[in-house]
């Protein structure tokens, strides 16, 4: 793999991962699109660079997110130390950890009886249309709940919905943001809270795949500069997100996620790839 091409696929993780957009199904399109076989049908090789993508955009959300990690980080262990009243700060953290476990159970039960499911390209290309537009429903509902309104069944629902986004093109943070949005979320509570949902996600997701970490030589440039464009691009993917989208809506994101579906399935009909 060149470090271009390591650049672009950790651009493409860094910016997806967090923009409601599905990272995977832009993994398995992107080469798809450009025809590039970097790895040869080498598993293991191609789960070592994944896990350096995730690296990367883990690392530019907790610089990011820093303050707020810190925030319910100190709350949930001072309640551990204290156990007084389970309110505010404390209990939003508590919350947190709460939509991890139902993401976790179903993210190994998917593991372990699914195959690699980005190379059936139509279906990745079906799913970036149906939940972009099923994102951009819920989004039209009234808002009026914030982070101190969420209940232990809102926790685990939510943390449900992210655990059965395993289909490449559903995008975690997508279908999370929507059953958010559903409940009434305000867009900006609810864009925080799926990015701090997903920083367990994304950590334990890597060490899962980095059980059979191995680097061969002459890959370390390319993984280093996937890894560093990877953070980068998280990081502003959280900014923007934050900063723009969540007080503008998500109507711009589902359209772009109605476009690329349907490009690609254009794409399929003609026999381009």
């Amino acid at each position: 793999m060149s470090v271009l091409h390591a650049i672009i696929l950790g651009l493409v993780q860094g910016l997806t991962e967090f923009l409601p957009v599905s990272s995977s199904g832009h993994l398995a399109l992107v080469p798809w699109l450009f025809g590039w076989d970097h790895f040869g049908g080498d598993d293991t090789l191609e789960n070592a660079f994944d896990v350096a993508l995730h690296l990367g955009t883990l690392i530019g959300s907790v610089v990011y997110l820093r303050s707020d990690v810190a925030r319910y980080g100190s709350a949930g262990l001072g309640w551990l130390k204290n156990r007084g009243p389970l309110t505010g700060d404390a209990r939003v953290a508590w919350l947190l950890v709460a939509t991890a476990v139902p993401t976790g159970i179903l993210g190994i039960g998917v593991l372990a009886v699914t195959d690699d499911l980005g190379d059936r390209t139509w279906l990745v290309a079906v799913s970036l249309i149906v939940f972009g537009l099923a994102l951009y429903l819920a989004d039209r509902r009234p808002s009026g709940r914030g982070l101190d309104d969420l209940r232990l069944r809102d926790a685990l629902m939510l943390g449900t919905a992210q655990g059965l986004a395993f289909q490449p093109g559903v995008s975690r943070s997508g279908v999370t943001l929507t059953v958010a949005r559903g409940m009434g979320i305000d867009r900006g509570d609810a864009t925080r809270l799926v990015f701090l949902m997903s920083l367990p996600v994304i950590a334990g997701a890597g060490l899962v795949k980095a059980s059979d970490l191995v680097v061969p030589a002459g890959w370390w440039g390319a993984f280093a500069w996937g890894t560093i464009a990877a953070a980068v691009s998280g990081w502003f993917a959280i900014h923007w997100m934050l900063r723009l989208v969540a007080r503008t809506g998500f109507g711009g994101i589902a359209v772009y996620r109605l476009v690329v579906g349907v490009s690609v399935l254009v794409l399929l009909a003609s026999s381009f790839r």
